[in-house]
This record gives C-alpha cells, structure tokens and sequence, in this order.
C-alpha cells in the first residue's frame, strides 16, 4: 500500500485539532476527514469516525495492523510539519494541497 497523495486542510484555531487531511492510496482509493490532533504529550493522526446508535465514536476507516497505522502517520505528519515550517516563514505562501 503507497500513499500516492496527502492533502493538508490547516484549522486556524488555537485548540488541540491542527488540521484536516484527504489521502489517495495506491492512485485508486481516497480516504477523507482524518484528523490531525495536538495532545498535551504528542502530534497524532484520528481517522474518520462517526457516533452510532449507542451513541459511541467509531472509526469508519482505520488500519488493521500497527505497520500500516504507523506507515500512514508518519508520512501525514512528516508532510504536515513541512507544510508547518515554510508556513512559519512569512516570505513563502505554501501550497498546502500539494503532492
């Protein structure tokens, strides 16, 4: 499995949710609203989820071994942090749906 694209939507707020990402895997299949989220010890990415009747959240998409979940969020975050770092620097506007 190939992330062939990532994009990076940024959430202007001061809270813990720092961005919404899409990602196509393999040029075939795309997966939207994974979150990137700011806890008090780490940066992580939450797949899309849903509550259901009872009224608990569920992932509607998610990994299903630790390889693949650690695959996907290191290469959201590695380009997420990209994304944050030219961001940061004010002469550079970036392109944050870029491949």
């Amino acid at each position: 499995m190939e992330i062939t694209e990532i994009r990076i939507y940024p959430v202007n707020d001061l809270g813990p949710l720092k961005a919404y990402v899409s990602i196509v895997l393999d040029n075939g299949f795309a997966v939207h609203d994974l979150k990137i989220i700011q806890s008090e010890t780490k940066t992580f990415v939450s797949m899309p989820n849903k509550k259901d009747k009872t009224g608990k959240w569920r992932d509607i998409v998610h990994p299903i071994n630790q390889a693949a979940r650690e695959k996907i969020e290191k290469e959201i975050l590695a380009k997420y942090k990209s994304l944050v770092s030219v961001q940061e620097t004010p002469s550079q506007e970036p392109n944050l749906e870029e491949e």
